[in-house]
């Protein structure tokens, strides 16, 4: 992303932390950033994909931070637990952007799908390495199939439940109980 992508997406951000997915105005971004509403629409084709590559944004922040300080535990049911929890806690440290990202995700327009993929795929990824642990292995095998489903199937408790609490459902503790209960049912710890 170059540096006028980058100042239009921080713009988003601090108009989507102060007054949500409507504070996200494109002529509004355009003019808070500084740049033409045609250069806006030249790295972002809507409001939904500016909030998008938001997401990325933070997907890349939890990425580092759990590069250098992983999910800590003996189990494996720690371990992801762990990550959840800081996943959760670090989206939801500004709940009026994060709702405004997750209804971005959520939105189902066909030409945000590679991005959204984009960011399931990360969160995924980083789970199987809470599911493998800091040693990279769990049990002998080395990133099995399971682990991939396993991987795949709590992503998408985890992203339904952040649904539920940006619509107001349940609370964040609750987000990261329902992750916990998915990993405790499928492996059985």
């Amino acid at each position: 992303m170059d540096e006028r992508a980058r100042r239009i997406v921080n713009t988003a951000v601090d108009l989507a932390e102060k007054g949500g997915f409507e504070a996200v105005r494109l002529r509004d971004v355009a003019a808070t950033a500084g740049v033409a509403l045609g250069t806006l629409y030249r790295h972002f084709r809507s409001k939904e994909d500016l909030l998008v590559a938001a997401l990325a944004a933070q997907v890349e922040q939890l990425e580092r931070r759990m590069d250098a300080q992983p999910a800590a535990g003996d189990t494996t049911l720690e371990r992801v637990t762990g990550f959840f929890s800081t996943a959760t806690q670090g989206l939801c440290r500004r709940p009026m952007l994060a709702r405004a990202i997750l209804r971005a995700a959520a939105s189902g327009q066909p030409e945000l799908a590679e991005k959204v993929a984009r960011f399931h795929g990360a969160i995924t990824s980083q789970i199987k390495k809470a599911i493998l642990g800091r040693n990279g292995h769990n049990g002998g095998a080395v990133g099995s199939s399971r682990d991939e489903a396993t991987a795949v199937v709590l992503e998408q408790v985890w992203f339904t439940a952040l649904v539920g609490w940006a619509g107001g459902l349940h609370g964040q503790d609750e987000v990261i109980e329902q992750v916990r209960s998915a990993v405790a049912l499928i492996l059985g710890e």
